[in-house]
Order: C-alpha cells, then sequence, then structure tokens
C-alpha cells in the first residue's frame, strides 16, 4: 500500500499539472466571416435579428463552422456585396487579434444576379448571350485585380491569420423544371461555364495571395437547381431566395469550409 507521504505528493503534482500554463485550455480563436449573399446565408430564409438587408442567419456556413471549431464569430458577410463594399464596411473588423478569415466574394462584380434574370427571360424577350459576355469579361479583366487588392489589404490587418476564400457552386443540373423560367440547354451550360471561370479567377488570386481555396463544384454536382435532393433554390417567393444555397446547401458548405479554417 502507497503511504500517505507518497498519495499527498502524487496529489500535489497533479494539481501543480491543472495550474501549469502549459496544459491550459487555449484561447477560442477569433474568425471573421466577409462576403456575399452566399457568405451571409440568403437563401435559407431565416435571418438574424437586426441583420436587416445583409441577411445574416444561423444557418450560414459561417456560423455552423464558428459553433464547430469553438471560435468567437464576427459575422458581417453582407446580401449584396461586392468587393469594394467588403473592403469598406467588412474589412475593418479583420484585425491583428484576427485567427481566421473566410471570404466568399465575387459575384456580384459580376452582375451574376442581373445576369441569371436576364437569361431566365424567353430568348425573344432576353438577351442571355450579351449578359454572359459582359459578365465574363469583368470576371477575366477587371475582378482579378480587385480581389488582388482585398486580399492584400486582409493579410496586412492579419498578418498571421489562416485565410480560406470560398468558391461558388454551378447553378444547373441541365434541365430547368421552374414555371416561370425559361432557361435553354445551351444558356445553362454557359452559366455553368462562367460559374466555372469566376471560380478559376478567384482561386488563382487565393493562391497568389498564399491564401487556401475551397471549390463547392464537385460537391453541388446533382444538387443544384432542379437536383435530387436541390441544395440551391430556383425561381423563389421572396425571389430574393432565389438560385441561392438554401439550408441543406449552407450544410454542405459549411462540411467543405470547416477542414480549411484549421
Amino acid at each position: 500500500m502507497k503511504s500517505i507521504a507518497s498519495l499527498l505528493s502524487a496529489a500535489a503534482l497533479g494539481a501543480a499539472m491543472l495550474l501549469s500554463p502549459g496544459v491550459a485550455h487555449a484561447a477560442a480563436p477569433n474568425y471573421v466571416a466577409l462576403g456575399d449573399s452566399y457568405a451571409s446565408g440568403v437563401g435559407t430564409r431565416t435571418y438574424i435579428s437586426g441583420s436587416g438587408s445583409c441577411q445574416r442567419s444561423t444557418k450560414a456556413y459561417a456560423y455552423i463552422d464558428a459553433g464547430r471549431i469553438g471560435a468567437n464569430l464576427t459575422f458581417v458577410a453582407c446580401s449584396g456585396a461586392r468587393v469594394a463594399d467588403v473592403t469598406a464596411n467588412q474589412l475593418p473588423s479583420v484585425t491583428s487579434s484576427t485567427n481566421i478569415v473566410s471570404v466568399q466574394v465575387g459575384g456580384n462584380d459580376a452582375g451574376f444576379s442581373s445576369v441569371i434574370t436576364e437569361c431566365a427571360k424567353p430568348s425573344w424577350l432576353g438577351d442571355c448571350t450579351t449578359a454572359v459576355a459582359n459578365a465574363q469579361a469583368i470576371i477575366n479583366n477587371t475582378l482579378p485585380g480587385r480581389l488582388t487588392g482585398l486580399y492584400g489589404s486582409i493579410r496586412s490587418r492579419a498578418s498571421s491569420a489562416r485565410v480560406v476564400v470560398v468558391g461558388y457552386p454551378r447553378l444547373f443540373n441541365g434541365t430547368d423544371c421552374n414555371a416561370g423560367t425559361f432557361f435553354s440547354p445551351d444558356e445553362m451550360t454557359r452559366l455553368n461555364a462562367t460559374a466555372d471561370l469566376l471560380n478559376s479567377k478567384v482561386a488563382a488570386a487565393a493562391s497568389a495571395a498564399g491564401f487556401s481555396f475551397v471549390n463547392p463544384t464537385s460537391a453541388f454536382i446533382g444538387h443544384a437547381v432542379c437536383g435530387s435532393p436541390e441544395w440551391i433554390n430556383g425561381l423563389s417567393n421572396p425571389v430574393s431566395e432565389s438560385y441561392h444555397p438554401n439550408v441543406t446547401g449552407q450544410a454542405n458548405f459549411a462540411n467543405l469550409v470547416e477542414p480549411a479554417l484549421g
């Protein structure tokens, strides 16, 4: 049987280990989520009181992932945001104490919402070809410089933060099952190709900045508009919910983004 002295010694050692800074729990990381409506959670139909037109949702991937990794979330993504809006209105939340940043922006710079609206019209009423061409020109010629500037600003404000850039899914599976929209197979193919182009430019800018890039394309194949199950809303009421990830879509975004957050 152990002596009383040895038992007391072991107890004292255990107490010292509990009090030692070396075994203290790490502080929760500070996570800032930047971006547009895809990042804020538009499409989930449930929004945080007080987020107003930014339409931030507790169903958004950043909110889900912050809970999973035990992070302190500063959620500033906002519906309709372009790169300039992120820079002006959201970037100030990134500071030297920020440990993790996620950013998803670029679709609005290309006018993707108006392109979808144009292409959804009957061929005799809309000009999808011109709308897609204009969007692709912006993605090729204008967006890369804007992203480079934003990513540089993020790094300068949080030099040691892990930064994760999130891309966009293709919207179509090749079938338009929504009454009230008139997407032809060719138009859906060109719109998907535009999403791929957008991702390629976003990924290149992220790589040049030394940031991680999360590409949702493969995961969403078969689950786009009219998919089974559908992770992206088709034409919806209100119309602002249209062509955005639904609750299941955001949950799957969370599954893709979480590993990159470290």
